[in-house]
């Protein structure tokens, strides 16, 4: 047991040690020309290396956490948040009314980088939030479809896999769309996957196009823990990608929850307002994660049985993960 805390410790250090870009969007904070890194400079050693590395890291993670999961403190800590799942879809409602709130008077749409170019968007912005500020559940559903229709505008006008960066917030309205229904059981298993896809892709982003996050580096003096700046951005860009990996499986605990959190509130110290702007849904996400675990949620890894066969799951389901959105970013984006 002193064994398995001392790792979990250790795990703990190296994420709160982390740079401070691992969760910004570097098209907010840069305004470097994108320049493409060749395939075959991607797939260094280096890259390869801790590719391996991170799946092996994460099969011994799934025998990890059900061990920490039985302590007592741990019980303790998920009795605590247990009683307040009821009020878990309540902080995704009015947490989606600020996160909206917040953008109009920026004079933004779901990122920073969307600015509100026509005034029908901002009407039906502040519509949205007046109906989700309203504690009828046939009013969430009318904002949520209209927050649907101000997506797929935006869609439209910037793209798909530009878009796919922010492809929680369809998890977000998807949540919203089926409360009260048959269905309300799988919205949050799906807030947990298109959270975990998006972080993904937008991890991808620091390896197709490294100048960008270099250049945020040089800008706000982020420390690199002694690390070459092209070797830090690559270190950046795999802890994003396991965060999102890990929660579309279904391992991502309380803890590293919190963790996690911690991290993203941090970056704020850096880019500020901007942050807030880009960020703060995602932090109320988060914090709904804090408070139902994964208790909702049947992860794919739960398949199998033997934990063999757990570890060879997440190892190769890894791999397969990463190089999928690593070839779809590098044709598409």
């Amino acid at each position: 047991m002193k064994k398995s805390f001392v790792i979990y410790v250790f795990l703990i250090i190296i994420i709160l040690c982390s740079p401070l870009i691992t969760t910004a969007h570097v098209k907010w904070f840069t305004e470097v020309t994108p320049n493409k890194e060749e395939i075959e400079h991607i797939l260094s050693p280096m890259f390869m290396g801790l590719s391996v590395f991170v799946a092996l890291l994460l099969a011994a993670l799934t025998q990890l956490l059900p061990l920490i999961d039985k302590w007592s403190i741990s019980k303790k800590i998920d009795g605590f948040l247990d009683r307040y799942r009821i009020s878990s879809r309540y902080i995704l409602k009015y947490g989606t009314a600020i996160a909206l709130l917040i953008q109009v008077w920026s004079g933004t749409i779901f990122a920073p980088e969307f600015a509100i170019t026509h005034s029908f968007i901002r009407i039906a912005l502040w519509v949205t939030i007046i109906l989700l500020l309203i504690p009828v559940h046939y009013a969430t559903k009318a904002g949520a479809l209209i927050l649907l229709i101000l997506f797929i505008y935006q869609l439209v006008y910037s793209g798909l896999f530009h878009m796919l960066d922010y492809g929680f917030y369809l998890a977000i309205i998807g949540v919203l769309l089926i409360g009260k229904t048959r269905l309300e059981e799988w919205g949050f298993p799906f807030l947990y996957l298109g959270t975990g896809l998006s972080l993904c892709w937008v991890a991808v982003e620091k390896w197709v196009y490294p100048s960008m996050s270099i250049d945020i580096l040089q800008q706000h003096g982020v420390p690199t823990f002694g690390f070459a700046q092209a070797t830090f951005v690559v270190l950046a860009a795999f802890i994003e990608f396991v965060v999102g990996y890990l929660l579309i499986v279904g391992i991502l605990n309380r803890v590293l929850a919190f963790v996690l959190t911690l991290i993203f509130i941090s970056t704020t110290i850096v880019f500020g307002y901007t942050e807030i702007i880009g960020h703060f849904m995602i932090h109320v996400v988060l914090i709904i994660f804090i408070i139902e675990g994964v208790s909702f949620y049947d992860p794919p890894i739960r398949m199998h049985r033997s934990k063999l066969s757990q570890m060879v799951f997440v190892f190769l389901n890894f791999v397969f993960t990463l190089a999928t959105f690593l070839l779809l970013y590098y044709r598409f984006a």
